[in-house]
């Protein structure tokens, strides 16, 4: 199957695009990486009159510190993710995932905005937005607005955008010293969809656990944050004995889908273990 015909554009900056949007009536689709997109329109799964290619807009470029925050602009290539030492040092659980992100050849045009507008409930790096409490920042006709990871991802490939809007830049809390994160997923090979990945964000103080993140992906219609199991460690040092707590508080925080390869029971069970293995890994003594 072919796409359909369509005009292409290429404007030149953010509000040229979002204008270009407004005139095509909605009748549009943005383009950067095109990992999703293009798939979809040969399948004509999306059949718009109208692409607007914004792969090349600077403002949606960069990776920098401001204000508190790591900014990583929307356009930014998972690649750019995986070998930024401001990454590695400021938002250390993007860059333990971003290996996991499908295959090189991905990684080397699919862009960070461009996977959190999709809201792929298999995707890494929309888990860990929601597992390090990321801001995006929205832009649209009507102006720029920012919303929380923990409200962005409302269903199966559902998102708080509206018709028209871009996502312009992620920010990220920057990581302190007291901060402690683990990520790992199991599939069958590397590079394929996981059956189960988890991102552990943690603050510590004086070996106790002051707050955590505990976000799934491949667990539901969306990123999942496992909210009674870090109710179960906050306070308390990551021991053993209380890793098993929070371990059998995800029945309460999670209800994953089966299907002919995984039953559901099975992917609960392999969620609990990929937990124990990560807060292992990051284990205190009291």
């Amino acid at each position: 199957m072919k796409a359909r015909a369509f005009d292409y554009v290429r404007p030149q900056t953010v509000g040229d695009a979002l204008r270009v949007f407004d005139d095509a009536g909605g009748d549009a689709a943005y383009i950067a990486g095109g990992q999703s997109l293009v798939p979809a329109l040969a399948l004509r799964l999306q059949a718009p009159a109208v692409l607007i290619d914004i792969a090349r807009l600077e403002e949606l470029h960069g990776i920098s510190l401001e204000d508190g925050w790591l900014r990583i602009g929307a356009a930014t290539r998972h690649v750019e993710i995986l070998t930024s030492d401001l990454v590695a040092r400021h938002a250390p659980l993007l860059a333990k995932a971003a290996p996991f992100v499908a295959h090189p050849a991905i990684r080397n045009k699919g862009t960070f905005g461009g996977s959190l507008a999709l809201a792929d409930p298999a995707s890494e790096f929309p888990a860990m937005a929601l597992a390090l409490d990321a801001d995006i920042e929205i832009a649209s006709t009507e102006g720029d607005r920012r919303v929380a990871a923990e409200d962005f991802f409302l269903g199966l490939y559902e998102t708080a955008l509206q018709p028209g809007e871009m996502i312009r830049a992620v920010r990220v809390p920057i990581a302190t010293a007291s901060s402690r994160c683990a990520f790992d997923e199991l599939s069958r090979r590397r590079g394929d969809y996981a059956l189960v990945g988890c991102g552990v964000n943690v603050q510590l103080a004086e070996s106790r656990v002051d707050s955590v993140r505990i976000a799934f992906l491949s667990v539901g219609s969306m990123p999942m944050r496992a909210t009674t199991a870090e109710s179960a460690l906050v306070g308390h040092p990551l021991t053993r004995d209380q890793i098993r707590v929070a371990q059998d508080a995800l029945a309460c925080d999670l209800d994953p889908p089966g299907d002919e390869h995984v039953p559901a029971e099975m992917r609960l069970h392999l969620a609990r273990v990929l937990l124990g293995r990560l807060l292992g890994g990051l284990e205190t003594v009291a």
